[in-house]
């Protein structure tokens, strides 16, 4: 397995920005992120391929950008005009064969939180 950190997770208001970061420690074609709100289940917000693929939840798209350095194995994701729905524990994911919105991912972090305020 491949370790992941994540980092950039905090509190804003509605409407506001945050920056997820990803290190991880080793290379793998697909990663993602992941959020999972209280009493909900965890869900695929987005993921991108080696090739630079990206899948969307439809309820992040134009909101949310995915990115990645392969070379510097990091991982972000850019969220704008956030909602007091984007509220939960965003988790970094990582897959060599699996490249979708399940998570049905090998690797994980531990999550940072993400709280928006209305």
């Amino acid at each position: 397995q491949v370790h992941l950190a994540e980092s950039g997770g905090g509190s804003v208001q509605a409407g506001g920005s945050l920056r997820l970061s990803c290190a991880a420690s080793g290379y793998r074609r697909c990663m993602g992120w992941f959020r999972q709100a209280p009493k909900k289940e965890r869900e695929g917000v987005a993921t991108i391929d080696s090739d630079g693929t990206t899948n969307y939840a439809d309820s992040v798209k134009g909101r949310f950008t995915i990115s990645r350095d392969i070379v510097k194995k990091t991982l972000s994701l850019q969220m704008s005009g956030l909602k007091s729905e984007d509220t939960a524990i965003y988790y970094c994911a990582a897959s060599d064969w699996y490249c979708g919105l399940r998570d049905s991912y090998r690797s994980w972090g531990q999550g940072t939180q993400v709280t928006v305020s209305s």
